[in-house]
């Protein structure tokens, strides 16, 4: 593949993106750890089935046994088995605002996690380190929210109509026109949900007859819009062009299957920072082959609008591309912008087809007045329209934050994944008893942090994932690093192998491709 415009820029960010890989031992040990649990699970089966252990589960009655099922056991088993015997790291109930730091409700199982009772304790402070606030923006500052407070006694807190009907308000077109002006397109369209804003928009562009070529990490919402849509879907692997080019040749050399007819519409759907890996995309290289190859581009940029960037604008920033080679500008006001949401962006024309053609735009109610006052307030306060240089100061705290925090962690010896740039940082632990005992160590150490296992993640990467705000500071993040210091030791989770340098790492681009 020729070099485009901007592949230098592409490099420079690809070199900085770590994926070590884990020592032999631990995969062997993570395998060894599931395996245990599999077999001790169907001993548990075999105890409930002779009555022994009592099932907790729902299960069908018995004057419906000739019926279709509808609970499938073996479908069952991680949740009765695995899940549950860690289930008290999830869905942990808060009692404050989920700013820096938060509150949690305490609360204990007498049943082995199948039921939880609260205490009526709290746990004051505990440092948020998991929610996606990279800017701070979800706060409850009298003074920062005196427009939304504003809008609500104008407006109320919801519409009751979509936006073709009486939904239609002032601030959702001025909101519009904002959004279109930050991410340099035409126009612009918003939604009320996030993840319908990608499930409910792609089956309006694309369908039966076209070609969707997805990264192997994009984020469910894609995956769940492309299979709605009907079009053929082949995956690419992560963030490797010369996987993705060989399917943009094979799809135009050959067409559709047996008819090899050409595609209708070639769409390749990408993520800006993906969330599990903390990885940027490849921007530069993925717009010269989609221009060679004369496809459509989709970027999801739920996790990098406001989050990276010299202004917060995004990866097209990041990379300094023109956001008019971008087809679909797709993102979420939900966490840069501490508020719900999401939007489409792109030429006239297409955000006028969505208008009249997205099951999102013709049938969901219309986004909340006080909602679209804090993305209001917080674009303006980003692009310093409010008058103040607040929203530069944070994107700048956010990035000084994200890459003192990386810098640490890999002084540490941990294997984290992704770009430096990126404010998601995953932290591999592998071993499934590992992944438990980490979360409740941190929980008593009043850190609060998200871990993530299988099936979300291969079965050998269970790991934490840390998400960095504007709003931490350093003392707070110090605090975070002193305890995953000492846990790291404790339980052993310094498994990377490699000296780290705070010099650029100068090693050619491909030794961290995988093979096509």
């Amino acid at each position: 593949m020729q070099n485009g415009p901007g592949t230098g820029a592409a490099s420079r960010q690809h070199r900085h993106e770590s994926f070590e890989q884990a020592p032999m031992y631990v995969a062997v040990m993570t395998y060894l750890g599931f395996g245990i649990v599999t077999l001790f699970g169907y001993f548990r089966d075999f105890l409930r089935a002779v009555g022994l252990e009592k099932c907790h589960l729902a299960q069908e009655r018995e004057e419906q046994k000739d019926f279709v099922p509808l609970y499938q056991d073996f479908e069952n088993f991680y949740t009765r088995n695995l899940y549950m015997r860690v289930r008290d790291n999830w869905n942990r109930p808060i009692c404050s605002l989920p700013g820096p730091v938060f509150d949690l409700m305490e609360r204990v199982s007498d049943d082995y996690n199948w039921t939880f009772r609260l205490t009526g304790r709290t746990l004051h402070d505990v440092i948020n380190v998991g929610s996606y606030n990279y800017l701070g923006f979800a706060e409850n500052n009298a003074d920062f929210l005196k427009t939304v407070a504003d809008k609500t006694r104008q407006y109320g807190v919801g519409v009751c109509s979509t936006r073709q009907e009486v939904g239609n308000l002032g601030i959702h077109e001025e909101l519009e026109q904002l959004v279109a002006n930050f991410v340099g397109a035409e126009s612009s369209m918003t939604y009320g949900m996030g993840f319908a804003t990608n499930s409910m928009n792609i089956p309006a562009l694309v369908g039966k007859g076209c070609l969707i070529l997805s990264d192997e990490l994009n984020h469910t919402s894609l995956i769940l819009g492309a299979r709605l849509s009907g079009a053929t879907i082949r995956v690419f692997k992560h963030n490797n062009m010369h996987s993705l080019e060989k399917m943009l040749r094979d799809a135009v050399c050959s067409g559709q299957p047996r008819t090899h007819r050409p595609w209708k519409k070639i769409l390749i759907m990408v993520e800006g920072i993906y969330s599990m890996e903390g990885s940027v995309v490849r921007l530069p290289e993925i717009i010269a082959l989609k221009k060679k190859y004369k496809a459509y581009l989709y970027l999801d940029e739920a996790h990098s609008i406001g989050a990276v960037g010299p202004s917060g604008r995004g990866v097209t920033e990041l990379f300094g591309v023109d956001p008019a080679d971008v087809d679909v500008m797709m993102g979420t006001f939900t966490k840069s912008f501490g508020a719900a949401g999401g939007y489409i962006a792109g030429k006239k024309e297409l955000v006028d087809y969505l208008r009249s053609h997205s099951h999102s735009a013709v049938y969901a109610t219309a986004m909340s007045p006080p909602v679209t006052e804090q993305i209001l307030r917080a674009m303006k306060c980003i692009m310093g329209k409010d008058g103040s240089t607040e929203g530069i100061r944070r994107i700048r705290q956010l990035a000084e934050n994200t890459r003192y925090f990386r810098a640490r962690l890999k002084e540490m010896g941990f294997i984290i994944y992704g770009n430096d740039d990126s404010p998601v940082v995953p932290i591999l632990l592998y071993m499934p008893g590992k992944v438990v005992a980490f979360a409740r160590e941190m929980l008593e150490r009043k850190i609060g942090v998200v871990v993530v296992g299988f099936p979300a993640t291969p079965i050998t990467e269970a790991r934490a994932r840390f998400c960095l705000s504007a709003a931490h500071t350093r003392d707070m993040l110090n605090q975070v690093l002193h305890h995953l210091n000492e846990v790291g030791d404790t339980l052993c989770l310094k498994f990377s192998r490699q000296k780290y340098s705070p010099q650029p790492d100068l090693a050619d681009e491909t030794d961290f491709e995988l093979d096509s």
